[in-house]
Order: structure tokens, then C-alpha cells, then sequence
């Protein structure tokens, strides 16, 4: 320490050294450092948080955007479920997301949060007790020999002082011995002078080298008090190092999905859904639902039949256009027929059809309420006809809401004409629109 100390004593600028009166102070800022890291730490990990969060949020929103637009697309099949597969891999990820976010909130994040409030202890005058601890301990380790030091820098202020008038001197006596003019006094007035600087020298010189010795002396106690000191430092930081690494540690086990069974499960079963598409299946189904496979009510030569005509409303076809059939049709007394058409219509040609596929069906991969109505290609469009007055023939007594009910020769006005079902729309005197069985009146002539 005193070679070290000797050799840096003549350096205008002082070193950086730790040693150096005051410089313990970075090894106590590093302690308040210690708990702005904390904070770091956890502002770090709550924004990782929130990106897991937001990132679940987004696939949650994608997956469900997109699974509906699929089911509504003409994509069906096979390939269908592989295409859905990729919203369900989505969904799953996002949950793995929101347990990443948890862990990250719910165990590193109060994790540090507690290890802070528990090494960090505020004061009531502010900073914190360990702070304190630390300067209180290193400055006083510092003081007595900080006090050596000021006075060896005393006496060597004093030493180099007496130097300079010794040599001064000196130089004084030595000029005046070349001046004439000078008497014998005044020559041993500057002898005395040069006898007695060269007498503050030594004694300088002698409290100069007392003065380094007795820092030298002090300098092993001094050092080894400082060393506890920061030593005791040392201790607290590497807590705080070891407890970071063993956070990082966990933080890094949450975000590694690769090593949660559970991932790479979803990608094993993503896998296993779109080789599972097969082509040949999914042409096959197409063919049976969409195309020649489909099952056909060919046209047959029925027989009239009173009840079917009676109830036959614009209500039921609309069921048999939804895939319902009408069975079990028995005839009882006679009426007159409304049905101009011996043979099924198209309508009831596409009866069985509808049956067979309807927008209802669970696994129609094109049905969507937004689908248009369907329409049968071969039916003609016949134009509307102009208002008309009939005279009804028979009694009649509507079977359901939208059906008109009359009395024979009770006159009403024909608004539509007849469909390919035997019915027509008229509107009564009254005011009231309905369907009524066609041949049940005859225009007025």
C-alpha cells in the first residue's frame, strides 16, 4: 500500500482507485442500483405479459372470424376439417398464451415484487436502510486513515514549502557574495537565512516521513475494515444477482413452449387433421349430397285425392320446400277437383329432393341463412294477371290463416293466377287477402 501510495502521491490528477478517500461511495450507489433493477425487472416482465395477452386476444378474434367464414364458404369435406383445424390449433396457442401471461403476472412478477420489499427496507427520512448501512460502515472504516492522510499531505505541503525558501535562500547568498556593495552584515544575515531554512527542511522532511509512516501503519487496518465493509456488500448484491439469474431462469421456462407437452400436442394433431383430408371421400360425399348420387321422387301417375287438395296450403308447400313430404294421404268424399294437373308437379317432384338435402342439414357445408331462396329451373314464369271478378262455386272453409273462406255465389275479385298447385289469391269484399282452391269459382260473365 505505501509503494502504491508513493508512487501515485505526485499525480496532479488523483487515481480512480477504490481506495482513494470517497470512492467507496459507487460500491453504496450500487446498492440503491440493486433496487431500481427490481423495478426494471418487473416493468419487463409486465410488458411481456401484456404482448402474450394481446397476442392470445388476436388469435382468439382470427380463429373465430375465420372458423365462421369457412363454415359459410363452399368449402366442405374433408379438407374442411383440416382447414378448421388450423382455427382450433389458434385457439388452443391462445390459451397457452394466457397461462404464459399468468405466470409471467402471477409468479416472477410478484416474485420480485416480494424479493424487493423484503432485501430493500425504506427509511422514514427516505432512501433505504441498506444504503445507510453501507456509507455509515465505509466511511467509518475511512476516517481514521483519511485523517492520516490529511495530515501527511499537511506535512508534505510544509516539506516542499521549506525546500522552496531553503533554495531561494541559497540562491540569495550566493548572488550576494558577486555583489560589492554588500557589508559583512548583511552577508550573515543571508548565511543564518540559508543555515535556517536548511534546519526547517530536516524538520519538515522529519514530520514529512513520521507522518507517512504512521499512514503506512494504518494502512493494513484500514484496508481490512474497508474490505469488510465491502464485503458485506458484496454479499447483498450477490443475492441479488443469484436471485435475478433464478428469475430469468423461470421467466424463460414460462415462454418456452417447446417444452410443454401440451404444444407440441396441438401441431401433432394439426398434422394428423389435414392429412386426414382425402380426396376421394370428399368427391364421393359431393357426388351423393350434390349430384347424380342424389335420390330421386321421379313424376308417377297419382290418383285425386280430396284431403290433399283441401290441405295443400301455401303454408305446407313451403314445408315440402324445407324437405318435408306428405304420407299417408287418404281419400274420404268426393269433391270438386282444384287440381288441373293430373301428374305431380314440379314442386312435388323436388319434394323428395328436399328431403334429401336441405339448408337445415347439420352437415351441408354450403348451408347459410344468407342463402337465396332455391327456385326450380324448369318452372315457367308466368306473368301476373289483371284483377278479375269470380262468383264462387262452392262452399268453402279455409283450413288454414292465409286461405280464404266463402260461401257459394258470394262474389270476390281474383288477384293472382292460379299456381301449378290449383290455388289462387284473391281478396274478398271485405278487404281480406287469402288463397282459395281455383276450381272452386267460375269468372262472372
Amino acid at each position: 500500500m505505501s509503494d502504491s501510495y508513493y508512487d501515485s502521491v505526485g499525480e496532479e490528477v488523483p487515481s480512480d482507485s477504490f481506495w482513494e478517500v470517497g470512492n467507496y461511495k459507487r460500491t453504496v450507489k450500487r446498492i440503491d442500483d440493486g433496487h431500481r433493477l427490481c423495478s426494471d425487472l418487473m416493468n419487463c416482465i409486465h410488458e411481456r405479459a401484456r404482448i402474450e395477452k394481446g397476442y392470445a386476444q388476436q388469435l382468439t378474434e382470427w380463429a373465430k372470424r375465420w372458423r365462421q367464414l369457412v363454415e359459410k364458404g363452399p368449402q366442405y369435406g374433408t379438407v374442411e376439417k383440416a382447414w378448421h383445424a388450423f382455427m382450433s390449433e389458434a385457439e388452443k396457442v391462445s390459451e397457452l398464451h394466457i397461462e404464459v401471461k399468468s405466470a409471467l403476472m402471477n409468479e416472477d412478477f410478484e416474485k420480485i415484487k416480494n424479493w424487493q420489499k423484503e432485501a430493500f427496507h425504506k427509511q422514514i427520512m427516505g432512501g433505504f436502510k441498506e444504503t445507510k448501512e453501507a456509507e455509515d460502515g465505509f466511511r467509518k472504516a475511512q476516517k481514521p486513515w483519511a485523517k492520516k492522510l490529511k495530515e501527511v499531505e499537511a506535512a508534505k505541503k510544509a516539506y516542499h514549502v521549506a525546500c522552496k525558501e531553503e533554495k531561494l535562500a541559497v540562491s540569495r547568498e550566493t548572488n550576494s557574495k558577486a555583489d560589492p556593495a554588500l557589508n559583512p552584515e548583511q552577508l550573515k544575515k543571508l548565511q543564518d537565512k540559508v543555515d535556517k531554512s536548511k534546519q526547517d527542511v530536516l524538520k519538515t522532511r522529519e514530520k514529512y516521513e513520521k507522518a507517512l509512516k504512521d499512514l503506512d501503519n494504518a494502512t493494513p487496518q484500514y484496508m481490512e475494515n474497508m474490505e469488510q465493509v465491502f464485503e458485506q456488500c458484496q454479499q447483498f448484491e450477490e443475492r441479488r444477482i443469484r436471485f435475478f439469474r433464478e428469475v430469468l431462469l423461470e421467466v424463460q421456462k414460462h415462454l418456452d413452449l417447446s417444452t410443454v407437452p401440451g404444444y407440441k400436442n396441438i401441431y401433432r394433431e394439426l398434422e394428423q387433421n389435414i392429412k386426414a383430408a382425402d380426396t376421394v371421400e370428399d368427391l364421393r360425399w359431393f357426388r351423393a349430397n350434390h349430384g347424380p348420387g342424389m335420390s330421386m321422387n321421379w313424376p308417377q301417375f297419382e290418383d285425386w285425392s280430396a284431403d290433399l287438395n283441401r290441405t295443400l296450403s301455401r303454408r305446407e308447400k313451403k314445408k315440402a320446400a324445407d324437405g318435408v313430404t306428405l304420407t299417408g294421404i287418404s281419400q274420404t268424399e268426393p269433391v270438386p277437383q282444384h287440381n288441373k294437373n293430373s301428374s305431380v308437379s314440379s314442386s312435388e317432384k323436388n319434394q323428395s329432393y328436399s328431403a334429401d338435402w336441405s339448408d337445415e342439414e347439420t352437415n351441408n357445408p354450403f348451408s347459410s341463412n344468407d342463402a337465396p331462396a332455391e327456385t326450380n329451373p324448369f318452372d315457367d314464369d308466368t306473368p301476373p294477371t289483371m284483377e278479375v271478378r269470380v262468383r264462387a262455386l262452392y262452399d268453402y272453409e279455409g283450413q288454414e290463416l292465409d286461405e280464404l273462406s266463402f260461401k257459394t255465389g258470394e262474389e270476390l275479385t281474383k288477384i293472382e293466377d292460379e299456381d301449378e298447385q290449383g290455388w289462387c289469391k284473391g281478396r274478398l269484399d271485405n278487404g281480406q287477402v287469402g288463397l282459395y282452391p281455383a276450381n272452386y269459382v267460375e269468372a262472372i260473365q
